[in-house]
């Protein structure tokens, strides 16, 4: 009997064979596929990891050519499948020819139901099916999974499809639309989406707010205490004052003393916080500096190597079925072993609870423990916030004391509050999330002031969107889902329509967004783009049915198409003006007319606005954010712009790269073997290096520091003639050879 097992992943498929066979699988090969085989008595296994949806849907060949005269037909035209990976469906065609049974262990979600029935379509199997469904890749969940086994669920595969359908059609209609009337095509088209669009246009919507804000002054008094040498602020009890209190200020400002009218202590527990739903799993992931894409990359690759539990979940309810205390005897051994003793040491373990429970995964926790060395870097980050919060749960409440303080300054009365932690409980854990402690001295009846101050503000704009927040109120207004939010802020930045860490429109996302809300287009308003989900959500539980939610998305986007009819050029020139205006930087040296700086997923250049009139075009750096800084270069004239790397600084270049500006500023010393320069270069990766200008006949290349500034010396190796460098980084400098094998590098000259 032939059983072949079809996974999500190569890595999930190596895994649920290892588990399967005990360790007896076969690593083989063919066509190009690397799969898994073993047996079990007269079942003969083939287990085969997929590379996620190996077909997708696509518009055929006659719609390649973007004409707005197709756009009605591009909407009543049905899409068809298209192979993404010819040779894994060739190997699954040939591999189910003669199964007898097919397993479906894909991610037990939407988007993993429709893998799953993809692969089953295209290959044309029409045998018997089964569904292993598991929420982590270790060899419990496996074996329970395969050993009870379920049907593929239509329902779910149906909403992953028709959301396939809708996106494709939306986006593609308003994309092409949008980049036809602003002469945008090719690379540099003009993405529009469903639920990109209104996202975008929550972040336009906040900028607006911030520039139409005028602020309004306000006065504080506040007052400062000493005693006993510590000083602590009070405020006073009826701030802020809308009217400059001169009056009140001049009776108290020269008052040296106070009197205590009320000093009074209370203590009060904070909760351990709720477990990990992908949402506030993400937020807490920009914390540590990381964005919500990488995050959730590094999520899916901990979970399909066996580190943590599935990572795209609404749920913040551990389920009854997990045992708690066997789960935390695995940690006893690692590097968490304190923390775990402590959590066992408890005499009661009663985990913490969220608002939403579903039965389809549990919250997001470690599985596995890692030794050692195992995870680095943003991966090891990403571990420890989920095993430190996954404790956290698990912990006693906190305790606080406040203590809170009236004061009275010849009547007027001043309030100040102390807070100290009594019990860490599980704050101990996790220091994500701390109460800030302020002690206040012990107090007698009369305390010293050594100042009072009238202190003029005003009132503050709301503050930009950071990821953790915009994630959080796409949730709240539910655009898009768990699996796919972080994708939609990544395209956005991809696409130059948002940048900055506070998240700030570019001139290009300001332009889409009022162009489409000048014309009524309902495509940026979150209501519509909600009513589809809950369509979709309807889909899934059987309520309604695919076919008949896509068509009603499509009556969505004709109307929106209407809408748009006979204003093209109006739209086209009202955005053409913002692109120009964020693009331009500088004169053309050869014409005169604008330089445009160009930006797509793939290249980066300046080009003439004149193009192909004028050929004048320079290639920039592949790596790192480009900026224009409206500044020329002092030795050719030319624009010059800054490169910014994470932990690299900032670096102004010219445009020209062959510029001696350049030069002199990557210049890092003599090359030890045939004299020229040795330079600082950039990988395709982004990563830095050391390379000699006469490459490729003289290949010679270090490799450099990935954070900090490079400061060349002009000095040279006492013991290899290599270039000596300061690499800074913060306070601390290092002195090194550029050749890390050197002896003064080893004997630590430098230092």
């Amino acid at each position: 009997m032939k059983i072949v097992v079809i996974a999500e992943k190569y890595s999930v498929a190596e895994r649920i064979a290892y588990f399967l066979s005990h360790g007896k699988q076969k690593r083989q090969s063919k066509k190009g596929i690397t799969y898994f085989t073993f047996s079990d008595g007269e079942k003969d296994y083939l287990v085969i990891g997929l590379k996620g949806h190996i077909v997708e849907l696509d518009y055929p060949e006659k719609f390649k050519r973007w004409d707005l005269e197709d756009l009605d037909d591009l909407i009543n035209e049905r899409p068809i499948i298209v192979e993404k990976f010819k040779s894994l469906v060739s190997f699954l065609r040939d591999s189910l020819k003669d199964a007898d049974e097919v397993i479906i262990a894909t991610d037990y979600d939407r988007e993993g139901e429709l893998i799953g029935r993809e692969a089953l379509r295209i290959s044309g199997y029409n045998g018997k099916v089964k569904r292993a469904k598991f929420s982590a890749v270790t060899q419990e969940e496996i074996l329970n999974a395969f050993n009870n086994t379920t049907d593929l669920n239509e329902n779910l595969a149906d909403s992953a499809e028709s959301r396939q359908h809708i996106d494709l059609v939306w986006g593609a209609v308003l994309t092409r639309f949008f980049s036809l009337v602003t002469g945008q095509k090719w690379q540099n088209f003009l993405s529009v989406g469903r639920v990109q669009s209104p996202t975008l246009a929550l972040i336009v919507d906040r900028e607006r707010e911030i520039n139409s804000f005028k602020p309004e002054k306000y006065w504080d008094i506040e007052a400062t205490f000493e005693e006993k040498g510590i000083k602590f602020i009070g405020t006073h009890e009826k701030n802020p004052f809308k009217v400059k209190p001169e009056d009140l200020y001049n009776r108290i400002k020269n008052e040296k003393y106070g009197k205590v009218v009320d000093n009074k202590r209370f203590e009060y527990g904070i909760r351990p916080p709720p477990p990990f739903n992908t949402t506030e799993f993400l937020r807490e992931s920009t914390k540590l500096g990381i964005s919500v894409a990488k995050a959730m990359s590094i999520a899916e690759d901990l979970y399909s190597h066996g580190y943590i539990s599935y990572p795209r979940t609404d749920n913040t309810v551990y389920p009854r079925s997990l045992h708690i205390k066997s789960l935390l005897e695995k940690f006893l051994n690692s590097i968490y072993s304190n923390e775990v003793k402590e959590v066992l040491s408890q005499e009661v373990i009663r985990p913490s609870r969220g608002k939403v429970e579903t039965t389809d995964h549990p919250p997001i926790y470690p599985v596995k423990p890692v030794k050692k060395d195992e995870l680095k870097g943003d991966y090891l980050k990403v571990y420890d916030l989920i095993m430190r919060r996954f404790l956290a749960t698990l912990g006693k409440e906190a305790r606080i004391m406040n203590n809170d303080v009236r004061i009275s300054v010849n009547g007027e009365i001043f309030n100040s509050r102390g807070t100290s932690i009594i019990d860490e409980g599980w704050m101990k854990f996790y220091p994500f999330l701390r109460v800030r402690e302020k002690n206040l001295p012990e107090l007698n009846n009369i305390v010293n002031i050594d100042k009072i101050e009238l202190l003029e503000k005003e009132t503050k704009p709301p503050e930009r969107y950071t990821q953790a927040s915009l994630i959080k109120e796409m949730e709240r207004l539910n655009l898009g889902t768990k699996s796919t939010r972080h994708e939609i802020i990544e395209k956005l930045y991809e696409r130059n329509y948002i940048e900055g860490q506070a998240i700030k429109p570019t001139p290009v996302g300001m332009a889409i967004i009022e162009a489409m809300e000048k014309n009524n287009v309902d495509a940026v308003k979150p209501d519509m783009t909600a009513k589809l989900e809950e369509d979709m959500n309807g889909i899934e539980k059987g309520i309604l049915k695919k076919d008949n939610v896509i068509e009603e998305s499509k009556q969505m986007l004709r109307r929106v198409l209407k809408e748009l009819s006979g204003k093209e050029d109006s739209i086209g020139n009202f955005i053409k003006s913002a692109l120009n205006e964020y693009r331009e930087m500088g004169k053309c040296p050869k014409c005169g007319a604008p330089l445009h700086l160009f930006k797509n997923k793939n290249y980066r250049y300046v080009q003439c606005s004149r193009f192909p009139q004028c050929d004048f075009k320079y290639y920039l750096p592949k790596t790192g954010k480009v900026e224009i800084t409206g500044e020329k270069c002092p030795v050719c004239g030319l624009p010059l712009i800054k490169i910014i790397r994470r932990g690299q600084g900032v670096e102004t270049k010219c445009i020209n790269p062959k510029c001696e500006y350049n030069r002199k500023k990557d210049f890092l010393g003599e090359c030890p073997q045939d004299g020229g320069d040795l330079v600082i270069r950039q990988s395709r990766n982004g990563k830095r290096f050391v390379g000699c200008t006469n490459y490729p006949k003289c290949k010679v290349t270090y490799p450099l520091p990935q954070k900090g500034d490079v400061i060349p010396t002009l000095e040279k190796c006492p013991y290899c003639g290599s270039p000596i460098v300061i690499i800074r980084n913060g306070k601390s400098e290092k002195k090194i050879c550029l050749n890390p094998d050197c002896e003064y590098n080893k004997k630590g000259v430098g230092r």
